[in-house]
């Protein structure tokens, strides 16, 4: 299933969340090689202290991990501005209680593999974006922005994600890092849906669901 854990949440699911910084250490400290916080088997850095919440695909049971997105507000501390705000020119567009980052996405392709022998390959990270956009509007944000290295877009564009790009900049790594958004609407979903062939929810609200922003009546904001 597709979830999420938000603050109130994280104590009880202790096990699934050191399962998530586990994921996150294998990932980008062991097979990419990003200079990234890491303490023992995890990796976790200080934006999970400050009020995280988490988009999860696990086991029915939360007892596997799948793959994971962290979401964090763009109106607190992240590291589209703190860190990356070359990549958009401290553009204070991107400052808002609607527009969420997301970082941190990654999947266990073993697991996957194991679990889901009969799913392609690509479809998973298909199924996490899905996921994603059904959550986001869950949670009613009107938009998700993140930053990313070139070879990312054609994951984006194999999911019929859309994006607006936002900037990019040299100097973090081997490549640019590219910062883009995409509006989180019922047809930005419905796209996703056919593009991917999957046509019935796939993100379940847990018991704990709360919204992660209040319900806005004003447009979704158009960001340069």
């Amino acid at each position: 299933m597709f979830t999420t854990i938000q603050p109130h949440e994280v104590k009880q699911n202790s096990k699934l969340m050191a399962d998530v910084f586990r994921l996150r250490k294998r990932v980008f400290a062991d097979q990419l090689g990003w200079d990234v916080p890491v303490h023992e088997d995890m990796e976790k850095d200080a934006y999970d202290d400050m009020g995280a919440s988490y988009l999860v695909w696990c086991s029915d049971d939360k007892a596997t991990l799948y793959g994971v997105v962290r979401l964090m507000p763009t109106e607190g501390p992240t590291l589209l501005h703190d860190v990356f705000h070359a990549t958009h020119g401290r553009n204070p567009d991107l400052i808002d209680r609607t527009v969420w980052e997301g970082t941190r996405m990654c999947l266990d392709d073993a697991l996957i593999a194991r679990d889901f022998p009969d799913l392609p390959a690509a479809q998973g990270f298909n199924l996490l974006f899905l996921a994603l956009c059904e959550a986001a509007l869950a949670h009613n944000i009107r938009r998700m922005v993140s930053n990313f290295e070139p070879c990312m877009s054609r994951v984006y564009r194999r999911a019929g994600l859309a994006y607006d790009i936002h900037g990019r900049a040299d100097g973090y790594g081997a490549k640019p890092v590219y910062c883009a958004s995409f509006a989180v609407t019922q047809d930005v979903l419905a796209t996703i849906c056919a593009k991917i062939g999957v046509h019935e929810p796939v993100f379940e609200r847990s018991r704990g669901f709360t919204p992660l922003v209040a319900p806005v009546a004003r447009p979704i904001p158009e960001l340069a």
